[in-house]
């Protein structure tokens, strides 16, 4: 079902960076950040600030299930503006979205494209149907105006008969039948 999971694996034991954390959620670029508490006699020491993550479920509309990720709050607003989690993931930059982003992208692209396929099959069959449809209307249509054709043929026949039968005298069926004598 994961056949990205291997692949981003090995990315994840390749990658070094100083924040590995951010990697496994949506941080969108917020990392640890670092510097100085600096009380009243000025004397500095070294503190760390991390980022404002939150546990989040959203739907999303191409996997058809809740997606549980780690995000932080910048994250949250993004997805807030983009309207929802699968747009987040479709337009937003790689390198903001980490390891766990992209492998979200990767099944939502796979779904997506899936589901187009299955569409433009659908969108296919149903234009052979039309168009079978159509070349049965077609078919109808082509023996109306034959079948018409030779009633205005055998008509015109008949009229010729009747002129020819009236201007030479013979008084007989209006069709042309050999007698046998």
């Amino acid at each position: 079902m994961f056949p990205s999971i291997p692949v981003l694996a090995s990315a994840v034991a390749k990658i070094s960076t100083p924040f590995r954390r951010s990697q496994l959620g949506l941080f969108h670029g917020k990392i640890k950040q670092y510097g100085n508490n600096v009380p009243h006699s000025k004397h500095k020491t070294r503190r760390t600030w991390l980022p404002n993550v939150q546990t989040k479920r959203f739907k999303s509309d191409a996997l058809g299930h809740e997606v549980k990720v780690k995000l932080t709050t910048r994250a949250l607003k993004t997805i807030n503006k983009h309207g929802s989690i699968d747009n987040y993931l479709l337009r937003t930059k790689p390198d903001l979205l980490g390891i766990e982003g992209m492998r979200l992208r990767i099944l939502v692209r796979e779904k997506l494209d899936i589901q187009r396929a299955e569409d433009e099959a659908a969108v296919a069959a149903q234009a052979e149907e039309e168009a079978m449809v159509q070349l049965e209307k077609e078919k109808k249509e082509a023996k109306r105006r034959r079948k018409a054709q030779v009633g205005r043929a055998w008509k015109l026949r008949e009229a010729q008969q009747t002129i020819v039968g009236g201007v030479f005298g013979s008084t007989g069926s209006s069709t042309s039948q050999p007698t046998a004598s």
